[in-house]
């Protein structure tokens, strides 16, 4: 090769080179804090404890089984840290732990008035900055879009960050983004769906580039798999932990084509998840979790008329806690993310009555990384 081709051929990589280094390092920047993924070792798990207060005692009483069956279940992995609505809520929650014999050595106590049980949405989003301290980050909780009250849910991260006096990071007038809306791999990507973010009733004039500007300084992820969604299908307009999750760094849980069209998935937003890659352009692995047999029926006997997603479910440190709903498809689902978390136990939870009302498991849990 001519020498003058070649030393031109060296300044080129070489300014090519720098010009990644300099884009990198400018992303670098950009970030000033990463979410833990969340099968990441646990300091503990949040629960809030549901209660009377807003919606009646039958309500609470026909879920309080499941927040026993968590909590048995979280002890034996981590800590439990338990938001009771006041003291004499407290006493009855010791009370129903203690009659079903759970260990409490693990068991902790806040005592914080909430709105409703839904701490994965509400909670806090624990994140380490730069120099890999744990930080609480409060963003901004409205009710799903004013759908429900939400004043006493919307405080909880900060009550929380006071009582562990861990430093805050006040999102609230920066963005309304519930836990729930957005999955994260550990590895720079987040999966979201448009309707439940870029929403007039949570971020009117919220541009998908802003949101993207803010999730990568708040969370350090540079890879955006944008769904639509489906905006007034239901009270959270269509979360994504409920049809798609990252089961690690290089899977995505989801369903098949007829349960995601079944579950009102647009056939656009299907292809967009079975075509989805991460950081580095390759595409993830899946695992296709089946919806539930039958329509679900409530211990009450309640037929509520569709059928139930196992795909919101909750890893812990030793545990995986995983929405059943006495199906012949509990077994099946078990199975299957008992073979992707292969140094876990999957646990089944009946969630049939707190389904009733929205939700499954990973929708009122919320981690809490080791320090």
């Amino acid at each position: 090769m001519n020498k003058v081709l070649l030393l031109n051929l060296c300044l080129i990589l070489t300014a090519n080179s720098c010009q990644n280094n300099n884009d990198e390092t400018a992303i670098e920047d950009e970030i000033r804090y990463r979410m833990p993924e969340e099968s990441e070792p646990h300091e503990g798990t949040w629960l809030q404890w549901p209660h009377h207060y807003q919606y009646g005692t039958a309500y609470r009483d026909e879920i309080d089984p499941t927040w026993v069956a968590m909590t048995q279940e979280l002890v034996t992995s981590e800590k439990v840290h338990i938001i009771a609505y006041n003291d004499v809520e407290k006493n009855r929650i010791l009370q129903l732990l203690n009659n079903a014999n759970v260990n409490l050595t693990n068991v902790d106590f806040k005592i914080f008035p909430t709105d409703d049980v839904w701490v994965r949405d509400n909670g806090p989003i624990y994140v380490r900055d730069k120099n890999n301290q744990l930080v609480i980050e409060d963003w901004g909780f409205n009710g799903w879009g004013e759908k429900a009250d939400f004043e006493n849910c919307d405080a909880i991260p900060f009550k929380i960050a006071q009582q562990q006096s861990r430093t805050v990071v006040n999102l609230n007038n920066q963005m309304v983004n519930e836990g729930g809306a957005i999955e994260i791999d550990g590895n720079g990507t987040l999966l979201a769906t448009k309707s439940a973010i870029l929403n007039t009733n949570r971020n009117p004039g919220l541009s998908q580039t802003d949101a993207e500007a803010v999730f990568k300084t708040y969370l350090g992820t540079t890879n955006f798999i944008w769904l639509d969604g489906v905006a007034g299908l239901e009270i959270t307009d269509m979360h994504i932990d409920g049809f798609a999750r990252f089961g690690n760094a290089s899977t995505i849980v989801t369903m098949h084509q007829n349960d995601l069209l079944e579950w009102e998935v647009p056939q656009t937003d299907i292809t967009k998840l079975y075509a989805a890659k991460n950081k580095i352009g390759t595409v993830y692995n899946k695992v296709y979790l089946p919806l539930t047999q039958n329509n679900v029926i409530t211990t009450t006997g309640n037929n509520l008329g569709y059928k139930g997603s196992y795909v919101n479910y909750y890893i812990a440190n030793t545990k995986v806690l995983v929405p059943n709903y006495n199906d012949p498809n509990d077994a099946v689902a078990n199975q299957l993310i008992q073979n992707l978390y292969p140094n876990r136990t999957v646990v089944g939870i009946d969630v049939r009555n707190l389904y009733a009302n929205g939700g499954m498991i990973h929708c009122v849990t919320q981690q809490q990384p080791q320090n």
